[in-house]
């Protein structure tokens, strides 16, 4: 933990006080979004203090060109950079003449922010006395609304507390914003035209390489005392770039005064570029209609409806519920499965880090989530969209010299094209094939839909295959298939040799799909006639692949009896973590890389991923020997590393341990556990949060298309609560100390195992076991 200054709360995220310092890390954790777009919660006044100006549009990027030193062939040319979109937030205030400011106020008192997360909004309210000793209060409360997922609504209160006041507001779009992680500081928004028409102002620009077309539009409306004002705004322009709108508004002592802007984006991927404007008039028109109070209950509305099926409860630990409920109102704020040609960003709409929509992240940890918050359809178009980026995955293969269809899918992408520009990643980090590879089992395992394959998945499948196949070499001397010149889970290990876990789950990809060709051509034999003659696959190829599946070779230490990270990880000096003096850490912000290579550090689970994702492969008794092997030399310094050693503690029954991970995956962020939080929020990394209560604690796996559960409970909660949709039925599960109730939505009956026991769970009764 690093700070410690998130007011504990079951339903928000509350800072109180005013602190510089804070100003960043808080805009990242207060951020929103309707995954369509999303904001840091930047002030919407003007602050010349330090901050992090951040909107974003999904689906919205520019390849910005790689920056190296040193060109290698296969290098990506480009680094997806997740865009800085124009700004419809910003509202200038002025006070008596003078800029409201807090960072040039004399003093600003009862500061307090609040991100309502049951209701979906976010509020921050304030005192400040001006520089002249005029004093007043602020209110400002913002939503994203979810049902018109290009709306966001900001209503901007003052009151005056020591005298009347003249008040301008001035409220405004800006197109000319850039990134901050900009490679060659180029700007990446061209504007185009700025429009304004009474209360309502439009600036339109394209991106530079991309040409994605967004419209930026506000309509505004002034109140006194609650009621509408007609006040007529001047408008000021500034070349192509912005459009501000002036009101004055005379106030008394007392009186409270404010704007209600609606704001927003229409976007060339779901309308017309030449139709935008009109566009974001139809919008306006329809807010307009229905007002700032109806558009609010609407969204509290919104979210209840999610969290009926999202929640998790926990009873008697105040922390550990807010940071389940800050997890998964992030995620639902990042992607709600409504556009499937959308992804789930490792930063969503809180920061510009690591570029890119889609890591191998939305694979090994979000899609659980997502198949057991929402419905299969959800899951299925994340499947979806890597299959409709395969010909992309062939590709990049292809540049790096491997043919015949071999696919190796990205490391980072927006439309299926490697863009991550760090050698060891791009080149060596092609583990990440496995993960595509193993949704698509994962899906099938726990929506029983096996569909998705001879539609789509084999061909998917049949690319990674072909690409392990070829990227495997004999090795004379070990007399098996290696895999060389590699990096793993573990980042802080490049181009080693066989890598536990990649090899071992080259070989299972490959296993698995010559089980899936088998399946479909007995099953769905038009299918497979249509794929083997798409891909042009034969039964002596296929032999091959299984000498390189069947021979695959596995670095093991009998003396330890565990399998080795790689090649050469007992030359290492394995000295534990817990020796580490604590002035070291972060490691990956101490040390050199130089240093971090040779060391025996695991930055995330990778020998144990490899247990996690194939736990039926290993006893209990394989998996606690290679725990403590690994788990005192993990510095957990990835934010995906905490979830798997809560679910593996669990699993081996060491509550307390599985606990402590459990609050540093639930709260990486709000305790800024990695400090970096100011970056923006580890989004993907708060599904395996999620997976933590669910598959750890409550000990969920889907073994022959049945549930089953050991659940277990930390020692400080009195109880916790989930619900799953499994094969469209929704089972809600209760676990306290003295037993685990199961609850059933639906009209049929649902047959689980509890601690191996089968358990018939009737509709709308509750069970308890």
């Amino acid at each position: 933990m690093n700070q410690d200054y998130i007011i504990p709360d079951n339903w928000s995220i509350i800072e109180e006080g005013f602190d510089a310092e804070r100003v960043k890390s808080s805009e990242s954790l207060f951020s929103i979004g309707n995954g369509a777009m999303g904001q840091r919660a930047n002030f919407e006044e003007t602050y010349t203090g330090h901050t992090f100006q951040g909107s974003y549009i999904a689906g919205i990027y520019y390849p910005d060109k790689t920056k190296v030193g040193w060109w290698k062939n296969g290098y990506p040319e480009y680094f997806a950079k997740v865009l800085n979109a124009p700004n419809w937030i910003g509202i200038d205030i002025e006070i008596n003449g003078e800029t409201l400011d807090l960072a040039t106020c004399s003093e600003v008192v009862n500061f307090r922010r609040e991100l309502n997360m049951k209701e979906g909004w976010y509020n921050r309210s304030f005192e400040a006395v001006m520089p002249s000793g005029m004093e007043v209060k602020v209110n400002v409360r913002r939503f994203l609304s979810i049902n018109n997922d290009e709306l966001g609504v900001i209503k901007y209160e003052v009151t005056p507390v020591n005298g009347a006041a003249t008040i301008v507001y001035k409220p405004y779009v800006d197109a000319g914003v850039k990134n901050m992680d900009a490679n060659w500081e180029e700007t990446f928004w061209e504007p185009l035209a700025l429009r304004h028409e009474g209360n309502e102002g439009f600036v339109t620009a394209r991106t530079f390489k991309t040409h994605f077309s967004v419209a930026t539009f506000m309509r505004n409306s002034i109140i006194l005392n609650g009621d509408d004002q007609e006040v007529q705004p001047v408008a000021t322009e500034k070349g192509k770039t912005s459009v501000q709108l002036s009101y004055r508004v005379e106030v008394n002592q007392g009186d409270t005064s404010g704007i209600v802007k609606f704001g927003g984006y229409t976007v060339s991927l779901n309308h017309d570029k030449d139709a935008l404007i009109d566009a974001a008039k139809a919008v306006i028109a329809s807010a307009k209609a229905k007002g700032y109070d109806t558009l609010l209950e609407e969204q509290k509305q919104a979210w209840a409806s999610i969290w009926e099926m999202a929640d998790i409860t926990i009873d008697g630990d105040v922390k550990a519920q807010q940071g389940i409920r800050f997890n998964i109102f992030q995620l639902n704020q990042t992607y709600l499965g409504k556009d499937p040609r959308l992804n789930i960003g490792p930063k969503g709409f809180t920061g510009e880090k690591y570029g890119g929509s889609t890591y191998w992240d939305t694979e090994a940890y979000c899609i659980p989530f997502y198949m057991a918050t929402k419905d299969q359809q959800v899951a299925r178009n994340l499947l979806t969209y890597r299959h409709n980026q395969l010909g992309k995955a062939i590709e990049n293969a292809e540049k790096l010299g491997f043919k015949n269809g071999a696919a190796l899918y990205p490391m980072v992408t927006m439309n299926g094209e490697e863009c991550h520009n760090e050698w060891e990643i791009t080149f060596e980090e092609i583990h990440r094939n496995g993960a595509i590879a193993f949704a698509i089992y994962n899906y099938y395992r726990f929506t029983g839909d096996y569909s998705y394959i001879p539609e789509k998945g084999l061909e998917v499948l049949i690319g990674i295959a072909r690409f392990w196949h070829q990227r495997a070499t004999f090795s004379t001397n070990k007399n098996k298939f290696v895999i060389l010149g590699v990096t793993g889970p573990n980042e802080y290990e490049n181009n080693i040799n066989n890598n536990f876990y990649t090899n071992y789950i080259a070989k299972w990809c490959i296993d698995y799909t010559v089980e899936q060709i088998v399946k479909v051509k007995e099953e769905y034999s038009a299918d497979h006639d249509r794929i083997m003659a798409l891909v042009n696959l034969t039964a002596e190829e296929i032999r091959e692949w299984k000498k390189v599946s069947d021979d695959m070779y596995f670095p093991y230490s009998e003396e330890h009896g565990v399998y080795l990270q790689q090649d050469g990880f007992l030359d290492k000096e394995l000295v534990p973590v817990s020796q580490l003096d604590r002035s070291q850490r972060p490691i990956n912000q101490k040390w050199s890389w130089d240093r971090i290579l040779r060391s025996p550090y695991i930055k995330q689970a990778d020998v144990l991923q490899g247990f996690y994702f194939f736990e039926d492969h290993f006893s209990k008794e394989d998996l606690e020997k290679h725990f403590d092997f690994y788990e005192p030399l993990t510095v957990h310094e990835s934010s995906l590393s905490p979830c798997v050693h809560s679910i593996q503690a669990a699993v081996l029954g060491r509550m307390e341990q599985a606990y402590t991970f459990y609050l540093r995956t639930s709260r990486l962020d709000l305790d800024d556990y990695n400090k970096e939080v100011e970056e923006g929020l580890h989004i993907t990394s708060m599904a395996g949060t999620w997976m933590s209560i669910v598959e750890g604690f409550g000990g969920l796996r889907v073994k022959n298309d049945t549930l089953h559960f050991e659940p277990r409970i930390p020692e400080q909660w009195k109880g916790y609560s989930f619900k799953v949709n499994f094969r469209g039925q929704v089972l809600k599960i209760s676990v306290q100390a003295t037993g685990t109730g199961f609850t059933l939505e639906g009209d049929k009956e649902l047959t689980v195992f509890v601690n191996g026991k089968e358990v018939a769970v009737q509709p709308n009764t509750l069970v308890t076991v």
